[in-house]
């Protein structure tokens, strides 16, 4: 039987579907994009739900008790464990050899190394340093210590490597550019576009920071400029991605951690610890390269990542316990049989009757009810929220959140964002899913990590 047969059929149905929505009514707009979430590699879903956000017992601090409130929260992803070395490594790699490729193009449009444009849609006018890299085309990085028939080729690469005899990396030199549109100036009353006069109040300003390199380093300053349309409300940022590994010598004195400076974040047997040394900065400037690395592949991407809130960490670290104390259930961290239930500190001097002496490979203990693992101790996690000590009595009970970006001329106490979970050094009180500390986000530890999140699409 021939299928021609059936086509007036077809078309009859879909002459009817279509009389489905009259013309001249409210039909609604097709909207495209994804329409739910698919799961994020990596990644674990952390369904929506209330708890009472606060430390369960007294303050170890100050000796009286944090203010306890009742809040609510979204669902959203997050990372099933730290993020590792060999995954902060493949960001540094990024950024090396995205830099690598701009010195081999220099301005070039020919240059192999650049991506040919299609028909038509070349632009006379392109910025040269924005050229679109040609990925698909391997760095010659063995041609470095070729004749002089690739001396360009040599001239470009070994300006990132020292002339040391051993061609280490120059680290000070992997710049990531980024921008994000800064909602705190967004929001504010006084910047709130008029849509009567179609434009924004008549004197409106913003302060964000600017960024430049200059002379082989990094420079910011705070800076105002007159509202006129959405574009001057984005902020940029360069940061510097690599990992500070002295934070191993510095943030212990008379202790030998010497073997962990050299080789933490370069040895292949610390790949799957949790990468250290890291700012809060630099952590954010991670979870935007992800989110670029996703779209870049042509993958649809509604939502960014980011990182958590603190009350989004602490209810994952909960697993979905109301009132849990430690991320297991329980009020202890042993189990039935006397084992230890995380990576801290046990007694003092006693590193390692938790079976590690300083941090360990992610996911050693058991995971939660979410299937976490590693939310109490190993290392602990930056949040994205910013540090009070009573933030809990102002914020929203939906979705809590205390936000805001520093910049470059605040003073340091608006620069403090909260850390959650408790690491290797820290005794068991700071294990608990409700207990806080916090550090600058321009300071890198021996014992702080991070996770990404990302909000969910609609629900589950």
């Amino acid at each position: 039987m021939k299928i021609t047969r059936f086509l007036p059929i077809i078309v009859l149905v879909l002459g009817l579907s279509a009389c489905n929505k009259p013309a001249g009514e409210l039909i609604g707009a097709s909207v495209t994009g994804p329409t739910g979430d698919v799961e994020p590699y990596g990644m674990r879903y952390v369904r929506k739900g209330s708890f009472l956000m606060g430390a369960n017992e007294q303050s170890a601090v100050f000796a009286q008790s944090d203010d306890n409130v009742m809040v609510s929260v979204n669902a959203f992803w997050m990372d099933e464990t730290e993020i590792t070395n060999s995954e902060y490594l493949q960001f540094v790699h990024w950024v090396r050899d995205s830099i690598a490729y701009r010195r081999l193009i220099n301005g070039d449009t020919e240059s192999e190394f650049a991506k040919k444009p299609k028909k038509g849609e070349l632009d006379p006018n392109m910025d040269t340093a924005k050229i679109p890299i040609n990925w698909s085309m391997p760095i010659p990085w063995e041609k470095r210590f070729s004749s002089d028939e690739y001396a360009d080729i040599a001239e470009a690469l070994n300006t990132l490597f020292y002339d040391n005899g051993h061609g280490d990396l120059r680290t000070t030199e992997l710049y990531y550019h980024y921008s994000w549109k800064n909602i705190a100036e967004a929001v504010a009353r006084s910047k709130r576009f008029d849509v009567s006069t179609g434009r924004f109040p008549a004197g409106a300003m913003v302060r964000i920071d600017t960024f430049w390199v200059e002379n082989g380093g990094i420079y910011s300053k705070t800076i105002e400029r007159e509202l006129r349309e959405p574009n001057d409300l984005n902020t940029n940022a360069i940061i510097c991605v690599y990992p500070d590994t002295l934070v191993w010598a510095r943030d212990f004195e008379y202790s030998y951690n010497e073997p962990l400076l050299y080789g933490y974040f370069s040895l292949p047997g610390y790949a799957e610890y949790p990468v250290v040394g890291v700012t809060w900065e630099q952590a954010h400037a991670f979870c935007h390269w992800r989110t670029q690395l996703l779209r870049n592949e042509g993958k649809q991407l509604a939502l960014a990542y980011r990182l958590p809130t603190e009350a989004e960490w602490e209810f994952a670290a909960r697993g979905g316990i109301r009132t849990a104390m430690y991320p297991w259930g329980n009020r202890y961290a042993r189990d039935a049989s006397g084992c230890f239930l995380a990576n801290f500190k046990p007694y003092r001097g006693s590193y390692s009757d938790d079976t590690g002496t300083t941090t360990m490979a992610v996911g050693g203990f058991a995971p939660n009810d979410f299937g976490l693992y590693d939310m109490a101790g190993n290392v602990a996690e930056w949040t994205a929220s910013s540090y009070s000590s009573k933030s809990n009595t102002y914020v929203h009970d939906m979705n809590p959140e205390f936000p805001y970006i520093a910049r470059k001329d605040d003073p340091d106490v608006l620069k403090r964002k909260v850390v959650k979970g408790g690491s290797w050094k820290d005794i068991s009180y700071y294990l608990q899913c409700g207990v806080r500390s916090y550090e600058y986000q321009y300071e890198s530890r021996s014992y702080i990590g991070f996770r990404c999140v990302r909000s969910a699409i609609g629900e589950r």
